[in-house]
């Protein structure tokens, strides 16, 4: 678990290190018609925020979380969300929010099983932060592109 966990937090520094761009770079989309790397940081901060105030306080041995919410009208909650936040301010909420989440699911028990929305597949934890980790190398590789092209 403690290297899945540094994974999951190795975004922090990845998410710090925008400060030393300027917001026209933050904003502008990464791609024709995708968002902006400022757009990318509010997305993941709400997602984490949803995971921290909704599945965690409920992982417990043999529970069924709720399902996640429809993807694209959570995206939609997120960017409207953000709109009157400064780059900084997201970037400081991502990172509070990412640690206290990493901290937060440090402290379930190892052999914690759940459910989520009536599936039939059991995470852990562990298994549970790793699909936050591929969903964060997905936006990495966007946000790394935009930058170094």
């Amino acid at each position: 678990m403690n290297k899945t966990l540094s994974q999951f937090e190795k975004m922090i520094d990845n998410i710090l290190g925008l400060k030393e761009f300027s917001e026209e770079i933050l904003s502008e989309p990464t791609k024709e018609g995708k968002w902006s790397i400022r757009e990318i940081v509010g997305h993941l901060y709400y997602w984490d925020k949803f995971n921290l105030e909704n599945m965690v306080p409920l992982m417990i041995k043999d529970a069924d979380l709720p399902k996640f919410p429809d993807h694209d009208q959570h995206n939609e909650e997120a960017m409207r969300f953000i709109k009157d936040y400064s780059d900084e301010t997201i970037i400081d909420n991502f990172v509070l929010t990412r640690k206290e989440l990493a901290e937060r699911i440090s402290k379930l028990d190892e052999d914690v099983r759940f459910t989520i929305g009536g599936g039939k597949r059991k995470f852990s934890g562990e298994s549970f932060t790793k699909i936050f980790i591929k969903h964060d190398a997905h936006h990495s590789k966007q946000i790394t592109e935009k930058l170094h092209n």
